[in-house]
């Protein structure tokens, strides 16, 4: 039996070996692997990891303050009605039309345009009236 044996410089060398040995090399080959998944599995060196600088810790951005304006939002959001908190998904978030929701209840899209254009103006001002 032909062996490829790569040596400690990197040569290959083809040897000719008898069928036990190749047999026993080739399941040593597959050991080897095995082995190198499981190991490459667990044990990520620390070489692989990318880390941020100090800036991405510190970015200047005051999680207090967020969440304050978090709990603000969601505080105006509980005072809208549900149909006032349907139209401003639908239009602003969603992208429907006005004709498309107009449609659908059967109401004239100028009409869907006011409701919704009056649910953003409450939102804003109890927005602000929170702060």
């Amino acid at each position: 039996m032909l062996i490829n044996y790569k040596g400690a410089d990197d040569r290959v060398i083809e040897l000719e070996v008898s069928e036990e040995v190749g047999a026993f090399y080739l399941a040593y080959l597959e050991e080897e692997k095995k082995n190198e998944r499981r190991e490459t599995r667990r044990h990520t060196p620390l070489s692989e990891f990318v880390y941020e600088d100090a800036r991405y810790f510190d970015s200047g951005v005051n999680i207090s303050e967020q969440l304050a304006t978090l709990d603000a939002v969601k505080s105006v959001w509980e005072q809208m009605t549900k149909r006032e908190r349907y139209l401003i998904v639908a239009v602003k978030l969603n992208g429907h039309t006005y004709t498309e929701i107009g449609k659908a209840e059967g109401k004239y899209p100028s009409t869907i345009m006011r409701e919704t254009n009056k649910a953003v103006d409450k939102f804003k001002r109890l927005y602000s009236e929170s702060e």
